[in-house]
């Protein structure tokens, strides 16, 4: 333990030195050397984290520094040249993208993997069906107790709660659940990180939770068809009325088909021309060994395979 703090110890005082350097004479790094800082999604940190703990392993002179941030600010710190490699849910917009062009770079984007939202409920909570109708209704505050959903439900007030009021999580549902519209204010309200989402559902018997289906994981379990069980997942429809039948819950091989609703792509945003460590830890993530590790955590890799268990989902 001693030995892995020095180390990290190590590598923060590199990325100081590099980054000082870089004022005067550029970047340093190569394309498997060097220490460069990056930015991601808060959403993604224990996916991206096990990248980059492999790939510090496979190349020891290279060293990524995660700033684990929201969304909007990953984005920015990429549109401000502080760092050259930013991962997030979106592509960079048309102004995005001239702002760039303006100063002659020219940024790549490339999709690492499908992501889902996870629905969390306290485990007293006896509903696990909810259509995504229904889900913006109570986002927007036409919904404002488990009764309007379930009028058999003992529950009072819905509490939403999301990692962080800047992240991808938020703009997804704004965009994509809502149409445009606002969240409400009574009822939908933001944490700091996904790890105090689970914990407030769990303390919460009318919380609901919208997190990154990866912090859900059961790593004991290799076939990825179980969560954590501090919480229940729920099961989401497409139609107007959820049933067993027609609802899914974020299991990878609902996601690889296309069944579970709240699914959105993770991409690898990159202003590296010099094709350098950013470069190089992108390319990684995508190789077969990157995406293996986003196999592995339950969401759809870009280019590796899925297999497919067929199973009972009660």
């Amino acid at each position: 333990m001693m030995k892995r703090q020095f180390w990290l110890v190590g590598i923060v005082l590199l990325a100081v030195l590099s980054a000082c350097r870089s004022k005067s004479d550029g970047p340093t790094d190569t394309y498997s050397s060097g220490v460069i800082s990056i930015a991601a999604d808060e959403s993604f940190e224990p996916i991206i984290q096990e990248e980059i703990d492999v790939f510090e392993s496979l190349y020891p002179l290279a060293g990524i520094v995660p700033r684990y941030t929201t969304e909007v600010e990953a984005i920015n710190l990429l549109l401000k040249d502080s760092v050259r490699l930013a991962i997030a849910t979106r592509t960079l917009t048309e102004e995005e993208m001239n702002s760039f062009h303006s100063r002659k770079f020219f940024p790549r984007e490339i999709k690492l993997a499908t992501d889902g939202l996870a629905l969390i409920v306290n485990r007293d909570n006896p509903d696990s069906l909810l259509t995504v109708r229904d889900f913006s209704r109570i986002l927007t505050g036409e919904a404002k107790d488990w009764k309007d959903i379930n009028p058999n439900s003992r529950l009072k007030s819905i509490q939403v709660v999301f990692d962080n009021k800047n992240s991808s999580t938020v703009r997804y549902t704004m965009d994509s659940i809502c149409g445009g519209k606002p969240l409400a204010t009574d009822n939908v309200s933001a944490l700091k990180t996904n790890q105090q989402v689970i914990k407030y559902v769990a303390e919460n018997p009318g919380a609901m939770g919208v997190i990154g289906v990866n912090w859900l994981g059961n790593r004991s379990d290799t076939t990825n068809l179980s969560f954590t069980e501090e919480i229940r997942v729920m099961a989401v429809s497409a139609e107007d009325v959820a049933t067993p039948a027609n609802s899914y819950k974020p299991y990878q091989a609902y996601l690889y088909y296309g069944n579970y609703p709240l699914a959105r792509p993770i991409y690898a945003l990159l202003n590296d021309p010099r094709s350098a460590l950013p470069w190089g830890f992108a390319s990684f993530m995508t190789s077969d060994k990157g995406q293996r590790i986003i196999l592995k955590s339950g969401l759809v890799p870009a280019t590796q395979p899925v297999r497919i268990v067929h199973v009972k989902d009660e």
